[in-house]
């Protein structure tokens, strides 16, 4: 087996070798006469390349140049944004019933919906990542995350929440199908919003993670909303630096934010405060904030199954609200559990210093020459949250984060379409478009 080595990300990324046999067919590099010793060398390899990346390509209609939005073209991202605004009907996101017909035949659906299915590099298929996936709902969003992190080498957990209308599940279990790196959670949790039990989905997608045969070294969980803005090659290399240390979103406290663990909360639709006063956290080291989105080694991962001290821990923070927010954090800074770092204040992360997920607030979007983190959402805001808008993506792709959340296709699905563009390219040149 023969793989494409990459150039250290330079702009000729793809080096030599590539697998002989493409397993959906489609590209026929024989019938082209291509030496795969030399793809992406000289005149005739780069040619080559090139055949590869038309026979990979996600097409769009319309007129939207993602070429020049993600260089930053300011009259390209107004025509665009424009567009979004005079657009009289949106396009339909694909539905349940159109996957379940896609997948009856799994090879047809992976050569047309443009899935690679061989390692891009040696040193990809040497460094498998596990991930979890928590969704509910928009299968398309699903199959694009989907697709746009997806290599054979890695392997997929994916949870659906136990409410979630049947169809969906039907048809998120017939695309799973579909790839045998890619697999439901056994046990589903009925997910409520700032609860335990989204925690749990998580743990549930771990636990069997940890029983694959896939070595992988790493662990990032998603959810319905997420989407990369680095390539898997990227992603490897962000990880293979972290040198077998964790990485997250990981604060002291607000006061505010210690009121989600004085009390106990009950759950029921909704997740409920109560007057009954919670006993101190279990561990000697402090509380810590953070986020959902972690980045861990497999060890971290071992260790919430095995260490007592980790399972007191997440014993406790079972009736808190958005137990999320401070159980990874936590976690990530008592001494003892592996890839974690001290807590003392020197080692705390914010959100846009962690590799993580980079998220625009609302209420600290602004001049950046004024100070503020990040300019304005060219989208829409959710619970605070910026949902990206073409007018976002120059500025997404610069960030160092893995992934970026909020999206939204029917808020602005052009941002999607080129972020997936730009993706692609970047993964079979080593270039942005």
């Amino acid at each position: 087996m023969h793989f494409w080595e990459r150039r250290r990300l330079g702009p000729r990324l793809l080096g030599v070798g590539v697998l002989m046999i493409f397993a959906t067919a489609v590209l026929k590099f024989a019938r082209w006469n291509c030496d795969f010793a030399q793809l992406g060398k000289g005149s005739w390899g780069r040619f080559c390349q090139g055949r590869f990346y038309q026979a990979v390509r996600l097409l769009h209609s319309g007129d939207l140049n993602c070429s020049r939005i993600t260089r930053g073209d300011t009259e390209e991202v107004e025509k665009a944004l424009l567009n979004r605004l005079s657009r009289k009907k949106k396009r339909e996101p694909l539905g349940e019933e159109a996957y379940l017909n896609m997948t009856k035949d799994c090879r047809a659906f992976r050569q047309a919906r443009k899935f690679i299915e061989v390692p891009l590099s040696k040193a990809e298929e040497d460094f498998p990542i596990a991930y979890s996936m928590v969704i509910h709902e928009k299968i398309e969003m699903f199959e694009r995350l989907l697709r746009s992190i997806y290599t054979p080498q890695n392997v997929y957990c994916v949870h659906v929440d136990k409410k979630a209308p049947e169809p969906f599940q039907n048809a998120v279990r017939a695309i799973a199908s579909c790839f045998e790196n890619v697999f439901l959670v056994a046990k589903q949790e009925r997910v409520v919003y700032a609860s335990w039990s989204r925690v749990q989905a998580d743990l549930n997608c771990m636990e069997e993670l940890l029983q694959s045969k896939v070595r992988w070294r790493y662990l990032l969980n998603t959810c319905g909303t997420d989407f990369p803005i680095k390539t898997n090659a990227e992603i490897v290399e962000a990880l293979k630096l972290l040198n077998g240390r964790n990485n997250m979103e990981s604060e002291k406290p607000s006061a505010i934010k210690t009121g989600r663990w004085t009390n106990h909360y009950e759950v029921a639709d909704s997740i409920v405060r109560t007057d009954t006063k919670k006993s101190p956290p279990p561990q000697q080291s402090p509380m810590f904030t953070g986020n959902a989105y972690i980045v861990v080694t497999r060890a971290f991962v071992q260790h919430l199954f095995e260490d007592p001290a980790a399972r007191q821990v997440l014993e406790w923070c079972k009736d808190t609200y958005s137990p999320d927010e401070h159980l990874w954090a936590t976690l990530h800074r008592m001494p003892g559990v592996p890839g974690s770092v001290p807590f003392n204040g020197k080692f705390d992360l914010t959100d846009m210093n962690a590799i993580a997920r980079a998220v625009k607030w609302s209420y600290t979007e602004g001049d950046v020459s004024k100070g503020a983190p990040y300019p304005p959402c060219s989208g829409a805001h959710q619970r605070a949250v910026c949902v990206y808008g073409i007018g976002d993506l120059p500025w997404l792709i610069t960030q160092h984060h893995l992934f970026a959340n909020k999206f939204d296709p029917r808020v602005d699905d052009d941002v999607i379409t080129c972020l997936e563009e730009h993706l692609r390219h970047k993964s079979i040149f080593g270039e942005a478009l």
